[in-house]
């Protein structure tokens, strides 16, 4: 399938013409054409709402956390 031929394209224009009257075409035209230039201003745009990278909390060393965690000796000699 390619693109339509210039009869084709006339056969839709006139369906479009019985759809929707000869005087609301220009205003759907002017609607799409905001709509397709809201679109390209609002890609442009940074957006404010990507979250940041939280700084990485401070991890305890194998060290401190060996210790902290190592299990008493318990065994009777």
């Amino acid at each position: 399938m390619g693109m339509p031929s210039g009869t084709e394209l006339l056969l839709i224009f006139g369906i479009i013409v019985l759809l929707f009257g000869a005087k609301k075409i220009p205003e759907l035209a002017k609607g799409v054409g905001k709509g397709i230039k809201n679109f390209k201003a609002e890609m442009k745009e940074e957006t404010p709402d990507i979250v940041q990278e939280e700084t990485p909390k401070k991890v305890e060393s194998s060290e401190e956390t060996a210790s902290v965690n190592a299990p008493k000796n318990t065994t009777q000699a």
